[in-house]
């Protein structure tokens, strides 16, 4: 989903996209058609629902139901429910990487038609790829994310390019007593797997092949494990490395230990509370492995209509409504959520509140998805559980231990409970 936490990045800023849309469509003008829309809790979502109720005109009315706010809980309940054939869930917000399992079982319905071309035109390449399942669209990209590379400007005047020039800028940094170190997430659970799998896009490996139905682990996979290595043995690493996920890396930074940070765009918002932090806190691309530049690992939630819905219709116009251009402008500026309209970025308004959107533009152009699959949450715990910690990776060895492991995970036999 990107950060666990989500940071307004523009707080005060005058957006007045709903302001004359916040009436809802509901009771007899509705005619008794309720579309029921589960997503995590998001700060401003309800004023994008009531503009939507009222552009629907009293034919149907959208309820927001919030699911939990971790991922594996949001999983849980949306699971459990389409399990039991629950008719009672309509719209479902999904994280990026449940697409798979949820059309192999069946339990979401495809975008076809008009519906397809909808979600289709102007949306960036990457997000779309994580709401595509053998070929099939069975999602609406609402919001993405992408890290860049934060670097303290008064330590670092310009910002490395590659993965060893960041690593050798650092180390000098500390051999000269200076705060240089190197803050990630390394702690075993999603947020390794997403610095792994972007090394490996990086460097043109391959994790799984195409079908998502065969480990590969070729030897760019054996590279970015190398690569991974280097990080976490680096004289520059932090200490808490192996143990430290998004906010942890935030925090190191924040107090004065890191030159650089590998971090989703969120820790901007989150700076500006230290306005003498903040002046020196600047962005960058991701730092490339090889090539010219990084394929950077995307999150963000599609939005998918489930398959048992009794309200099908009205389903599929409520999320396009819901992530259209200007509910998306909208959820930017007010909750600080990436678009997945390319468009979007290109409008003055987010100047303000993205001063660094055109490298996440640029860095969503290249971007890349986690492997499509089915069995990816076990797929996932595998890869987390195998490179922790980082330090005590032995490229070859761990790359025969994955390639194993990853296929006994791909062999199990139904969704995940």
């Amino acid at each position: 989903m990107g950060a666990k936490r989500r940071y307004r990045l523009a707080a005060g800023v005058g957006v007045a996209l709903l302001a004359a849309s916040t009436v809802t469509a509901c009771g007899s003008n509705s005619g008794g058609i309720t579309v029921n829309v589960y997503k995590y809790p998001q700060e401003n979502f309800q004023a994008i629902v009531d503009n939507c109720n009222a552009k629907a005109g009293g034919r149907y009315n959208i309820v927001y139901n919030k699911l939990p706010r971790e991922a594996d809980g949001q999983r849980e309940q949306i699971v459990r429910r389409l399990a039991a054939e629950d008719d009672s869930m309509d719209v479902l917000g999904l994280d990026v990487t449940w697409t798979a399992e949820l059309a192999k079982a069946g339990w979401i319905k495809e975008f076809t038609g008009s519906a397809k071309s909808q979600v289709s035109e102007g949306t960036l390449p990457a997000p779309l790829e994580t709401a595509t399942y053998e070929g099939k669209l069975y999602g609406a990209p609402d919001n993405t994310n992408v890290q860049l590379l934060w670097y303290r400007s008064d330590l670092v005047p310009e910002p490395p390019k590659t993965w060893d020039e960041m690593i050798s800028m650092a180390e000098a940094l500390v051999a000269e007593g200076k705060p240089g170190q190197i803050v990630a997430q390394g702690k075993q659970y999603e947020g390794l797997v997403v610095l792994y799998n972007t090394l490996v896009n990086s460097n043109g490996g391959t994790i799984l092949d195409e079908n998502g139905t065969k480990a590969i682990v070729d030897d760019k996979a054996v590279e970015a494990l190398e690569a991974l290595k280097k990080l976490a043995t680096s004289k520059a690493i932090d200490p808490s490395f192996s143990n430290a996920a998004e906010d942890n890396a935030r925090l190191a930074m924040e107090n004065g230990n890191a030159a650089f940070q590998l971090n989703w765009p969120y820790v901007y918002a989150a700076a500006q509370k230290k306005p003498e932090f903040a002046k020196n806190f600047k962005w960058a691309p991701y730092p490339a492995l090889s090539g010219d530049q990084a394929k950077v690992t995307v999150g963000g939630i599609n939005y998918a209509v489930s398959n048992y819905t009794t309200r099908p219709e009205e389903s599929f116009d409520a999320v396009l409504c819901l992530r259209n251009a200007e509910n998306q402008k909208f959820a930017a500026l007010k909750d600080g959520v990436p678009p997945t309209i390319e468009s979007i970025y290109d409008d003055p308004d987010m100047v303000e509140a993205y001063p660094m959107k055109d490298d996440i533009k640029e860095t969503l152009q290249n971007a890349s998805a986690r492997p499509s699959t089915p069995a990816y949450q076990n797929v996932s715990t595998v890869i987390s559980t195998i490179l922790s910690p980082p330090a005590d990776i032995d490229p070859r060895a761990t790359a025969d231990r994955l390639r194993k492991e990853l296929q006994d995970a791909l062999d199990s036999k139904g969704v995940l409970p």
